[in-house]
């Protein structure tokens, strides 16, 4: 499905590099960001937006506004950040964003397919702004905080149970990491979707096997996810996280009475092969010296093809 808006003549592939390069550019002039999740994201993300949601023009200003405060009977002008991803009406799609650390590669995404404005990435992790380090529901994108518990999935599932009761014919995705099938509530949520028939959610999972403490074998493995899924009433679908076609391919898959989740398979050095130096602490990559900062600033600029950051001596954080 096409959104009212993709009229850019960016491909696919070009969106998925746009958004690798621009978490690399922020990282260096930054000293540190989310560089593992670019890697693993970028193919799944762009797909997303610049193919499959059914979603209307953005709501909200291409640059985004300062932090207006939390909902309030005193604040009548608050509004959700899901203003980006356009209005919430029957007949569009609507995403979660369900790993809140991902905010930074949802940010790019948003700019790479021309819903949110690229002076909006400069106020990242600024303070008394919107675009927020761990996306927020008032951050760009954004409709709910699900943090990284595993509530995400859960979310999702009660609106689309809602939706499907009202008869809407839009459908809400959930984007998942796979550190969330580390949580209950996850599993609790697919079971839920299982036994309500709740078919018109999707979800797509970035296993990239990496979490906040290293890789995830070593924290709490997790197994076989998707024969979990299966035996928890949903449909699991493995795909190659980076293979387009194969994510065209696993949305068409029947899944009647049952949530859909596709397992990305996918690689936190894609793109970026010296990360590799770094793993397992891949969660936020803060440099360590000067010297690793201009390594890595050389190494990664010549793999996605552009010039190296200039950030100054003392630039960034």
């Amino acid at each position: 499905m096409l959104d009212t808006l993709r009229r850019n003549d960016k491909s696919t592939e070009e969106v998925a590099l746009g958004i690798r390069r621009r978490v690399f550019e922020h990282a260096m002039r930054n000293n540190g960001g989310y560089l593992s999740q670019a890697c693993s994201a970028a193919e799944q993300l762009a797909w997303l937006y610049n193919e499959e949601l059914s979603l209307g023009a953005p709501t909200l200003p291409m640059i985004p506004k300062p932090f207006g405060g939390v909902p309030s009977a005193d604040n009548p002008e608050y509004h959700t950040g899901a203003g980006y991803n356009g209005p919430a009406a029957p007949e569009f799609d609507r995403l979660f964003i369900a790993p809140a650390h991902y905010a930074l590669v949802a940010y790019a995404t948003l700019i790479e397919v021309g819903r949110m404005a690229p002076e909006g990435l400069e106020m990242f992790n600024r303070d008394g702004s919107s675009v927020e380090m761990i996306g927020a529901e008032h951050s760009p994108g954004m409709e709910v905080h699900n943090g990284t518990l595993g509530i995400g999935f859960s979310t999702a599932a009660g609106l689309a149970w809602g939706r499907k009761r009202r008869g809407e014919p839009g459908r809400t995705w959930v984007y998942m990491s796979d550190g969330e099938v580390q949580e209950g509530q996850t599993w609790e949520a697919i079971a839920a979707a299982a036994h309500h028939r709740i078919d018109n959610l999707y979800a797509i999972m970035d296993v990239n096997r990496q979490q906040c403490d290293g890789a995830m074998r070593s924290v709490m493995d997790v197994g076989d996810i998707g024969a979990k899924i299966e035996a928890f009433g949903g449909v699991a679908v493995w795909v190659d996280g980076h293979d387009l076609d194969q994510m065209r391919a696993a949305v068409k898959t029947p899944h009647r009475g049952k949530p859909l989740i596709i397992l990305a398979n996918s690689s936190p050095f894609r793109g970026m092969p010296t990360l590799q130096l770094r793993f397992p602490r891949l969660h936020y990559v803060r440099f360590k010296s000067e010297a690793e900062r201009a390594r890595m600033n050389r190494d990664i600029a010549r793999s996605l093809g552009v010039s190296p950051v200039d950030y100054g001596q003392t630039g960034g954080k």
